[in-house]
């Protein structure tokens, strides 16, 4: 059981590969500050979030799966630029590009969509199947599913997977956890084998 996630990091894209089947939470109030709407790259100043901004609600708490994306202010065209800067000299950047420049091209209407299409393309560079689902109601904390949906946040990131040769190694320690895409432009085809570990 996990929340929808924006560019998923590496613990996330590891508890996927350890089911077979991945519940997805659409009723939970949508909480702020998290990575349902925002993920972490490494960049020349260190780790930056791209958050995307969302339509504020009328009332009270909303629930993830009505959580409607804005673009009020250009933060695709900002996400992408960041995007390449940050990784246009990694070694699979080019190889990989391609999968997600679309993400920044095309407007979807809610964020649970975005982020199910991003998972979904993740999935299949990866050559994974996984059946992915959703709730059709709130699953208590207190259930019988792996519940990750409140492990992994900006505010508690889990150490998880292998060290690796990131681009800014020269002037950072290794950092953890990042967004997939990082290991995906930095590792390529031995990410899978490497977020193992």
């Amino acid at each position: 059981l996990l929340s929808t996630a924006y560019f998923p990091n590496i613990f996330y894209i590891k508890k996927t590969l350890k089911s077979d089947k991945i519940l997805i939470d659409t009723y939970e109030h949508f909480p702020k500050q998290t990575f349902r709407n925002r993920c972490e790259i490494l960049a020349a100043n260190g780790v930056m979030p791209l958050i995307v901004p969302v339509q504020k609600g009328r009332s009270g708490k909303r629930v993830t799966k009505d959580i409607k994306i804005s673009y009020a202010e250009e933060w695709q065209k900002n996400h992408k630029n960041s995007i390449e800067s940050a990784y246009k000299s990694s070694p699979y950047f080019e190889f990989y590009w391609d999968y997600f420049v679309r993400f920044f091209e095309k407007k979807f209407e809610y964020l649970i969509d975005l982020n199910t299409e991003i998972l979904h393309t993740v999935l299949d560079i990866f050559q994974i199947q996984r059946k992915i689902e959703f709730t059709d109601d709130f699953i208590p904390v207190e259930n019988n599913f792996n519940d990750f949906r409140f492990v992994n946040s900006p505010k508690n990131k889990p150490m998880t997977g292998e060290k690796y040769i990131q681009v800014f190694s020269d002037r950072f320690d290794f950092q953890p956890n990042l967004s997939i895409l990082d290991a995906i432009f930095n590792l390529g085809p031995a990410t899978l084998s490497t977020i193992k570990d």
